[in-house]
């Protein structure tokens, strides 16, 4: 990012909320919102309202650059447009925005004010991979572009532990980066090699346009402490079905990707823009990662809400030092996003160890757990640190992965399922989950899912390590990626898939008459045997052998001097599912 002023400064000024609610009793709400300190130059205008929303007017002016004109977009779940400026703002400038609006009947004026930021540089450079064991390495003969980490099943699955597979994202360490299904034994079913410099993070299945899609962030990751990329979503036969790009002029970061049913995703960004810190004895210029909350339209892309940190979460609230070395300061560090409950959405923010109940009309704080100044009183064992993953459980809890360093603060990392809805007020401790017979500290990353029936899986993060527990803290599951390998969240669920692509196969000729034949289907569920064809043309193959599934990879030696072979993947009861190509055997 290049910075847009030279020796300019920006104080967050104390946010004067204006409440639309009183212009119209649709509660139509417009971003950026009022008194956000730094947006963007190219940031459109969002209003976002019930269904029927429309915008008949808008009159955007910015101190400095004057009247702006542009264009008005329609939302494609109808419930509001945004206005897209022809120029962009200019840096430095306060802008104000009027507008008419019709939302179920009523037609009413709404109103923002905001302040343009001014962009500081961020370093390019990406953590270094680290130092890992070859050995944590998988090959496959058939498909030799596969080479992701291990995955090492200590504890298998136990009667009572959830079904389906494992969802994870290795990255770092030794092997290739990219989003991969396991099996719960540790057997690879689906991989997607990244390219070098790239990795991904929160690959799961989420629901998108009424089907299961397979979700991720993908791109870089830099040292500042945050992801430049875009968020992925295939469909379930692997195959590209739309991407979701941070609007604004913004990146895509790691921390979070949420599809909602209606279409809509709710992403984060990070934005290093000029702060004057001098009352926190740091320079009137000082480089500061805002964190950004966006609400995605994703068959239009255009941005239907827009949050910033900045003007909404003090700058002392924060526990991270300011740095001594021109790094931006990255003094909030937002790392999930929950807006199950209507009205509201939960932020987790990484360096005030808090979790902030946001409202999403106004913006404003509605509740404030953990941290320097809650709002709501701390009971006994729920105090947090450096938290990852709080989202809404039923009943109105909270859970949250609590890192617990660093710096280190707790022994453990801990699962906790917190109660903030006490009779009397305050927070209750309701459920915890710590590892019974390793200690283990995650110093970044990681998360708590629900698996239903008391059960949680706890992945570890910034280690390699993910383990489910009962409800009475007992280990069903617990596994590990190879030495070095980090995996931003870990999910299981059930996962049923035939790829697109056909299968792979390698072979190669013995002594004897004998051809060596591996087979595979990446991503492929449903393989339970393979049937080996030969034959001196593609269409004279017959069938020579068949051999139940061994794994991501089967292996076959098969007596045949004919030309050519091929594998015909065969499900449970025999039927023929798909054949490889046909190819020579190396000799």
């Amino acid at each position: 990012m290049a910075a847009c002023g030279s020796g300019a400064t920006l104080a967050p000024p104390a946010v004067h909320l204006v409440d639309t609610a009183r212009a119209t009793a649709n509660a139509v709400t417009v971003s950026p919102l009022p008194g956000t300190p730094d947006a963007s130059p190219t940031t459109q205008i969002s209003f976002l309202g019930a269904a029927g929303t429309t915008v008949l007017r808008v009159r955007a002016s910015g101190s400095r650059s004057g009247r702006h004109r542009g264009a008005l977009r329609a939302y494609s779940t109808g419930t509001g447009e945004s206005f897209l400026p022809a120029k962009p703002f200019v840096a430095g400038e306060h802008v104000t925005v009027t507008a008419r609006v019709r939302s179920q009947g009523e037609t009413a004026t709404v109103r923002t004010q905001f302040t343009i930021g001014f962009r500081a540089p961020v370093s390019q450079a990406e953590f270094p991979r680290t130092p890992g064991n070859p050995a944590d390495v998988q090959h496959f003969a058939s498909a030799p572009t596969l080479t992701p980490s291990t995955v090492r099943i200590t504890v298998p699955a136990r009667t009572g532990a959830a079904s389906g597979d494992l969802f994870l994202a290795p990255y770092r360490g030794v092997g290739t980066a990219g989003p991969m299904i396991a099996e719960q034994s540790g057997g690879l079913v689906w991989f997607h090699p990244l390219p070098a410099g790239e990795s991904a993070t929160n690959f799961r299945p989420q629901r998108y346009a009424g089907r299961t899609v397979l979700t991720w962030w993908q791109g870089r990751i830099l040292r500042a402490g945050f992801g430049q990329g875009v968020d992925e979503i295939y469909d379930a036969s692997y195959r590209p079905l739309a991407q979701v790009r941070a609007g604004n002029g913004y990146h895509a970061d790691l921390h979070e990707f949420r599809l909602e049913p209606d279409g809509t995703a709710w992403i984060d960004a990070f934005d290093p823009v000029e702060v004057d810190l001098s009352g926190l004895h740091g320079s009137d210029d000082a480089p500061v990662s805002d964190s950004i909350v966006q609400q995605i339209d994703v068959r239009t892309g255009l941005v239907m809400w827009e949050w910033h940190a900045l003007g909404h979460i003090a700058l002392a609230a924060s526990y991270s030092p300011l740095p001594d070395d021109g790094r931006s300061w990255d003094y909030v560090h937002l790392n999930s996003i929950d807006p199950s409950k209507p009205g509201e959405v939960l932020l987790s923010s990484r360096n005030t160890s808090a979790i902030y109940v946001v409202s999403i009309h106004s913006g404003a704080t509605l509740r404030r757990i953990g941290g320097r100044s809650p709002t709501v009183k701390p009971g006994a064992g729920t105090a947090f640190y450096y938290q990852h993953d709080a989202e809404w459980q039923p009943g109105g809890m909270i859970s949250v992965f609590d890192n617990g360093g660093s710096p280190n603060r707790e022994p453990q990392s801990r699962g906790l399922v917190l109660d903030p809805e006490v009779p009397g007020g305050g927070v209750a401790l309701r459920a915890a989950f710590a590892h019974p017979g390793r200690h283990l500290l995650a110093s970044s990353q990681g998360n708590l899912l629900n698996l239903g029936s008391g059960r949680w899986l706890m992945g570890y993060g910034g280690l390699a390590d993910f383990t489910e527990y009962a409800a009475s803290g007992a280990v069903l599951l617990d596994g590990s990626l190879g030495a070095g390998v980090q995996d931003y969240r870990t999910y299981l669920a059930p996962w049923s898939a035939t790829p697109a692509a056909a299968p792979a196969i390698a072979a190669q000729r013995a002594a004897g008459g004998v051809v060596s034949v591996h087979a595979s289907w990446n991503g492929a569920t449903a393989v339970a045997a393979w049937r080996v064809l030969a034959g001196n043309s593609p269409a004279s193959l017959h069938a020579v052998a068949t051999v139940p599934r061994g794994g991501f990879e089967t292996a076959a030696s098969v007596p045949t001097r004919a030309r050519l072979v091929a594998v015909q993947a065969l499900d449970a009861s025999g039927r023929p599912l798909r054949r490889s190509r046909a190819l020579a055997p190396a000799a």
